[in-house]
């Protein structure tokens, strides 16, 4: 079961963030579309997940961040040495980590592999792109899990085993499926499919910073 945080007034009930999971080291919350992980620049974009944490748990520091419009599970540290010990896992590929994602059109194969390097497209920043001269190795899993055919989309399981900036949706761009509503990486008609990027981050599985017990979080996606 969820708990919410609780709102600030005029705030937008559709972006509360929720707690799945709660202890002395850690926070397990799901961040909803169109809300930054950290603050941007500009007084505009101070409202974001680890602000709204912090509120509520001092101690809470950033691990590591989904994009403005990605929604799902985030994990949170309360304090430095937690912090280390999480972010130690995410380098050594020890989280495992699943998003779904809802795409244009049908992959030829029902799985494979995307293994094409990224880097940030400097002068169309924040875009990022395949690079093979200077991207660095980015390497993604896909299931196809269904297709609707009225909507000619298909919904798939991503599992990143890297985890660079724009990843799956620069990915699934390249691939030839875009992911649906994406602002930045679809084409219009594949854009106009659906009001929020259809791509949430719906489950964590990793040990426990302390006690070295396994925690598994899901999270369904709100699409």
């Amino acid at each position: 079961m969820t708990t919410p945080i609780p709102s600030s007034p005029g705030r937008d009930p559709e972006r509360a963030v929720s707690l799945i999971h709660v202890d002395r080291a850690l926070i397990v919350a799901a961040k909803p579309t169109r809300l930054l992980s950290v603050p941007g620049r500009g007084p505009d974009k101070q409202d974001c997940l680890i602000a709204r944490l912090q509120g509520e748990f001092p101690d809470a520091l950033i691990v590591h961040r989904l994009d403005f419009d990605t929604s799902g599970l985030v994990v949170l540290a309360r304090g430095k040495k937690t912090q280390r010990a999480l972010s130690l896992l995410f380098q050594e590929r020890r989280v495992d980590k699943r998003y779904v994602a809802v795409v244009e059109g049908r992959p030829k194969q029902s799985e494979g592999e995307i293994d094409l390097p990224l880097c940030v497209d400097w002068p169309n920043r924040p875009l990022h792109k395949v690079d093979f001269d200077s991207g660095k190795p980015a390497l993604t899993r896909y299931r196809v899990i269904a297709h609707d055919g009225a909507l000619h989309a298909s919904r798939l399981a991503l599992t990143p085993e890297t985890g660079r900036t724009h990843q799956l949706r620069v990915h699934m761009q390249a691939l030839g499926h875009p992911i649906l509503g994406d602002p930045l990486y679809a084409h219009e008609d594949a854009r106009s499919k659906a009001e929020r990027l259809l791509l949430h981050a719906e489950r964590l599985a990793f040990p426990h910073p302390s006690t070295g017990k396994p925690l598994d979080f899901s999270l369904a996606a709100p699409f």
